[in-house]
């Protein structure tokens, strides 16, 4: 168990990797790398994708644990093309924890061996998708899931909602919180197992936390406030442009994976929502649901030049209370102002 009930968001390409991960266990809450693209992050050149994306998380975890003694874990989507490869590179490293959406992990447990370590946890978004995955992984693997990340609206990213869904109250977490609650202590009836209910998604201050921890969650997965701090991994300016953006430069974007996401406004997007193409040939193919002949950019390749501060040729991801975020600061004080008041 973690010292702080705090997992850092797995923010992928090239935002979270051993740097702030290692940081953030250092200060007890669970460091998480971010898995997506995690070869090219490490200079891989896409001429043997899979292999690059397994040497680099091997790097990256194994560098993380020499800066920590703490809790680490990866950040894995479903929706990657190379998923069951970065599980397993994960569990063969002893990586503390996988935490695991952007899709339903239906068969996550079956890659655990008898001596594995490594937790499993399920991103979920509503009562059913959590329902869905205790049945799955209890009848098929005997596995209960460690603690279910219960991820609202509000996230950055990619979101498991349909565009109309990211307004309604029924998909809030002051709705779905209680729901999984309620789930999870039926679980421990009949189980005896313990299942925490991690809230995420708007997540900004103490004022959050105390909200969702009054609704039943006892943790919290918080992403775009790690950004603005000096061990995030990514450049200088992608971290200003989450300080520097302000509620209305927060928009919801359609991916080319198919999924809505919500990013910070900028030419780059403006020009993709003018019709410009942006040429590029696809060496990675790497989400299962991106229709790369057809998609007017590579997002890979925008997230990554924009990981490197070249926002000319991409853009950033930021949740929609990130425009609240508005200095660089460290992982220690992030934390702080999370954890407040909090007696």
């Amino acid at each position: 168990m973690p010292e702080i009930p705090l997992i850092q968001g797995g923010m992928a390409v090239g935002v979270s990797l051993d740097n702030l991960a290692s940081a953030v266990a250092n200060e007890g809450g669970i460091g998480i790398i971010g898995t997506a693209g995690i070869g090219m992050v490490m200079g891989g050149k896409g001429k043997n994708f899979r292999q690059e994306n397994i040497e680099g998380l091997k790097k990256v975890i194994r560098s993380a644990r020499e800066k920590t003694k703490g809790i680490l874990g990866v950040n894995i989507m479903v929706a990657l093309t190379n998923y069951e490869d970065m599980v397993v590179t994960a569990i063969k490293e002893k990586i503390d924890v996988i935490i695991s959406g952007a899709g339903l992990p239906l068969d996550l447990p079956s890659y655990l061996s008898e001596d594995s370590r490594t937790k499993l946890i399920p991103i979920v978004s509503s009562l059913r998708t959590a329902q869905l995955t205790f049945k799955r992984w209890f009848k098929r693997h005997g596995y209960i899931p460690d603690a279910f990340v219960v991820e609202g609206p509000k996230a950055g990213g990619h979101l498991g909602y349909k565009p109309e869904q990211l307004t309604e109250p029924e998909f809030s977490l002051e709705r779905t919180i209680p729901q999984v609650r309620k789930f999870t202590e039926k679980i421990k009836k009949e189980y005896g197992k313990e299942v925490p209910v991690i809230a995420a998604g708007g997540i900004c201050d103490s004022k959050d936390v105390k909200r969702v921890f009054s609704l039943g969650a006892s943790g919290v997965q918080v992403g775009t406030p790690f950004i603005a701090t000096k061990e995030c991994d990514a450049d200088i300016k992608f971290k200003e442009t989450i300080v520097n953006a302000k509620k209305e430069d927060i928009i919801i974007i359609k991916s080319p994976v198919g999924l809505p996401g919500r990013a910070v406004r900028n030419k780059f997007l403006e020009d993709v929502e003018r019709g410009v193409k942006k040429p590029f040939k696809c060496m990675y193919h790497c989400i299962k649901t991106c229709n790369f002949r057809e998609a007017p950019y590579c997002i890979a390749e925008a997230l990554l030049n924009a990981s490197k501060g070249d926002f000319e040729n991409g853009f950033a991801f930021i949740g929609a209370e990130g425009y609240k975020v508005n200095s660089i600061s460290s992982v220690k004080e992030v934390i702080k102002k999370l954890f407040e008041d909090m007696q």
